[in-house]
């Protein structure tokens, strides 16, 4: 008698939660997962185990939160080596669309996290306060891939470049001698702790200048004129931002489709203009520097910024012409981000060796696990576990993003 060895699924359909952050828009995400157009604001997609929105896996035996399933048999789902270094999800995966611009933000390291985690509960602060920094324990480095032109902050300018700007903006000429004398941590820590009253008297001689020439469109993108003004066009308080002295501070970055950057912590940031995959440590730990109504610790995110001149590192991704995959590297363990595009039709086959996570951008394709078969379309996630053996395949061409974990060293 022959006995058939049952076959053990290892690919399940999975679905994400929107965030409707008042920052997003309208069409690009509810597009993406052809929900009602007339849904409200959707800022970011959620693909992972996150407590604060984890997302829906879709089994034979019902629907379960990710969280919930990964915890049943880590080991199975993770790997092993993953469920012994991390023993659970590491990472989070996201499309954004970003409509206005995001906080200036500065992520901890795993070390000051746990460190500002444990003290935050020690002094009785809850999980849900607006004055909390830390809402876990855990890093929150950062990698994102451009869907279309997308523009950003990424860390301070060099020496050079920021001297120049603070010198041509005679508003902020008054900062030459802080900066020569004592660079970047005392400058920022400066304006950073101007009583509002004074950064209202500074910046509004600015803001009369360079308001009028963005509404007459006389200001170009790669300036920090313009973006300063546009936080000034829609600013809903009488007060001005002082996120407005760090545009004038921090490199602006223009990124066209499918160019990369990495932020890792202590680099502050904020993201400006257009439409992005993300992909991060399992964290949402962000201290604020401007650009927001939400709470800003000064001692913290002085405590936590990197304050040194930072050259963007563009990424374009390494490719593995075996299998149409574009792999976009970090020195980060808890992930690893990469694209599979092909124009023609497609037979992809791979191996997971850790959790995996696919998100379809463009096309449909079917996703083969022995004889399990999932048919996905453009907006649709599957997750893989670990030590699969699986072929995606396609008639047509393709764009996916896949989310996964490096192999350790």
């Amino acid at each position: 008698m022959i006995i058939l060895k049952k076959t053990i699924k290892k690919i399940f359909l999975i679905e994400g939660k929107i965030q409707n952050y008042d920052w997003g828009g309208r069409k690009f995400i509810s597009n993406l997962l052809r929900r009602n157009k007339k849904v409200a604001i959707c800022a970011e997609y959620w693909l992972g185990a996150h407590l604060k929105a984890p997302s829906i896996i879709k089994t034979k035996r019902g629907n379960f939160t990710l969280d919930f399933f990964l915890r049943q048999k880590p080991i199975e789902t993770l790997g092993v080596r993953v469920a012994n270094t991390f023993g659970k999800l590491p990472y989070l995966f996201k499309v954004l669309d970003v409509n206005k611009m995001l906080s200036i933000q500065v992520h901890p390291t795993k070390e000051a996290a746990e460190i500002g985690f444990e003290l935050e509960n020690k002094k009785g602060i809850a999980l849900t306060a607006k004055n909390r920094n830390y809402k876990d324990k855990n890093h929150k480095p950062e990698i994102m891939v451009a869907l279309g032109d997308f523009w950003l902050l990424h860390g301070f300018l060099k020496k050079k470049q920021l001297l120049e700007n603070l010198k041509k903006t005679n508003e902020l000429n008054f900062l030459l001698d802080t900066f020569k004398e004592g660079n970047y941590f005392e400058l920022y820590k400066k304006v950073m702790e101007f009583p509002q009253k004074e950064v209202n008297t500074i910046l509004k001689p600015l803001a009369e200048k360079i308001l009028p020439k963005f509404l007459n469109n006389e200001l170009d993108k790669s300036s920090p004129e313009y973006w300063s003004a546009k936080v000034l066009n829609n600013k809903k308080s009488k007060d001005i931002d002082r996120g407005i002295f760090s545009i004038y501070f921090f490199n602006i970055v223009s990124l066209s489709k499918g160019e990369a950057i990495f932020q890792d912590a202590g680099v502050p940031h904020s993201y400006l203009e257009g439409r992005n995959i993300e992909l991060m440590a399992n964290s949402d730990n962000v201290l604020r520097g401007g650009l927001t109504t939400k709470h800003i610790d000064v001692k913290e995110l002085l405590k936590n910024t990197k304050f040194e001149e930072t050259i963007p590192n563009i990424l374009y991704g390494l490719e593995d012409p075996s299998n149409c995959e574009l792999v976009y590297r970090t020195k980060v363990k808890d992930f690893k981000l990469s694209k599979i595009q092909s124009e023609t039709p497609l037979n992809y086959k791979s191996k997971s060796k850790s959790v995996e996570i696919l998100i379809i951008l463009e096309g449909s394709v079917t996703v083969i696990q022995k004889g399990n078969r999932i048919n996905i379309e453009k907006g649709q996630s599957v997750l893989i576990k670990a030590n699969a053996n699986y072929t995606i395949v396609s008639t047509k061409g393709v764009e996916i993003y896949k989310a996964s974990v490096p192999e350790l060293k």
